[in-house]
C-alpha cells in the first residue's frame, strides 16, 4: 500500500466510489487527478483520504521522475457527454489524453485501466459481445462512442491489450449524478422530476431497454482490474454491467414505486430521437470469467438506493 494509485476522473461519481473503495481498505496513498473548477463536484471527495488532487493539466509534469512511486492508473477522466458536438474537443480530451496516458503506463510497466463505453457498440446490430475481433465491425452513433471506440482500437493496433484493461460501461446509475447537467442520465433526471412534482419525459413508447448498472457494480470492476495479480485480466475489454434488461416504462413506474406518493402525472411520450438506440444488453461472461466481476446490487437495489440518496439530498 506504500505505491501511489492515480485516479482520473476522481471527482465523479465513478471516481468517487473507487476512492472510497480504496481507502476503506486502507489504500490512502492516492493521487486524484481532476479539474473541479466552479463546480460542487468537491464535495464527493468530502471525508476522503488522498495525498493531493490536481488538474488533468498538470498531471504529466507530475509523472516526470514518478516512475518508482506510481503502482496503477485509473483513467476514469472523459467529457461523458454523449451529445458534444465538439469533436476536436472529444478527440484531445477522450482519445489522445488517454493514450499519451497509456503510453506512459506502458513504457514504465504500470498497471492502466481505462473507462471504454457502451457507446462504442452503436445500434447493437453486431450484438453487444466484448470480442476483440470484432472491434473493427463496430460503428458508434455518436463522436462521444467515436471517441472511445478510437482508444479501443489504437490498444488492438498497437498490440498492447494483453498489457491493460479496458471496461466498457453500460448506464452506469447511482447517487451524486448531477440532474442539472445538460448531458444527465435519465434515472437523476426522473427522480428530481418525480420528487419536484414535474412530469417525466419519455423518448418513443417507453419500450426501449437499456441494460442498467449501479455504480458500486463499477467500482467492484475497476478495484478488481487494478488490484488483482491475476494475468488473465489483461488482454481485454470487458462489458461491466448488471446483464439484464429494463424498459423505460419499467424504470418509470419501479422510480414512482420507491418515491412514494407523488403527485398524479403521467408521463409525456415524445418521438424517440434519431440514431437513439432501441435496446441494450452485455454480455459480461468474459468478465466474470477473467475479472472475477460479480455485480452484487441488482437494478431493483440500485434504483432503491439511489432514490434514498436523493430523497435526503432534496430534504437538505
Amino acid at each position: 500500500m506504500d505505491k501511489k494509485i492515480i485516479i482520473t476522473g476522481a471527482s465523479g461519481m465513478i471516481g468517487a466510489g473507487v476512492t472510497r473503495y480504496l481507502n476503506d481498505k486502507g489504500w490512502t496513498n492516492l493521487l486524484l487527478v481532476d479539474d473541479l473548477k466552479k463546480s460542487e463536484k468537491w464535495k464527493n471527495l468530502v471525508g476522503k483520504q488522498f495525498v493531493d488532487i490536481i488538474s488533468k493539466h498538470a498531471l504529466f509534469s507530475w509523472l516526470q521522475g514518478k516512475e518508482k512511486e506510481v503502482d496503477a492508473i485509473i483513467h476514469l477522466g472523459a467529457c461523458s457527454d454523449t451529445v458534444e458536438q465538439d469533436a476536436d474537443y472529444l478527440l484531445e480530451n477522450n482519445f489522445r489524453y488517454t493514450i499519451r496516458l497509456a503510453e506512459w503506463a506502458l513504457k514504465y510497466h504500470k498497471r492502466f485501466i481505462y473507462a471504454s463505453s457502451a457507446a462504442t457498440y452503436g445500434d447493437g446490430a453486431w450484438g453487444f459481445e466484448d470480442d476483440e475481433a470484432k472491434l473493427e465491425t463496430l460503428k458508434p452513433l455518436n463522436m462521444y462512442g467515436f471517441s472511445k471506440h478510437l482508444v479501443d482500437l489504437w490498444m488492438k493496433r498497437q498490440g498492447v491489450l494483453d498489457q491493460v484493461v479496458g471496461l466498457k460501461y453500460f448506464n452506469v446509475f447511482g447517487p451524486r449524478q448531477d440532474p442539472e447537467s445538460v448531458y444527465a442520465a435519465v434515472i437523476p433526471l426522473w427522480i428530481m422530476a418525480l420528487l419536484r412534482d414535474q412530469p417525466c419525459y419519455i423518448n418513443g413508447d417507453g419500450s426501449h431497454s437499456r441494460d442498467f448498472c449501479y455504480v458500486n457494480n463499477v467500482v467492484e470492476a475497476n478495484i478488481k482490474a487494478a488490484l488483482t495479480q491475476n494475468p488473465q485480466t489483461y488482454g481485454q475489454v470487458f462489458n461491466i454491467a448488471f446483464g439484464k434488461q429494463t424498459t423505460l416504462q419499467e424504470l418509470y413506474s419501479l422510480t414512482k414505486e420507491h418515491i412514494g406518493p407523488v403527485k398524479e402525472l403521467q408521463p409525456i411520450y415524445r418521438e424517440e430521437r434519431p440514431g437513439d438506440v432501441k435496446h441494450s444488453l452485455a454480455n459480461i461472461d468474459q468478465a466474470k470469467t477473467l475479472l472475477g466481476y460479480d455485480p452484487k446490487y441488482s437494478f431493483e437495489e440500485g434504483l432503491r438506493l439511489t432514490v434514498e440518496w436523493f430523497k435526503e439530498k432534496n430534504k437538505a
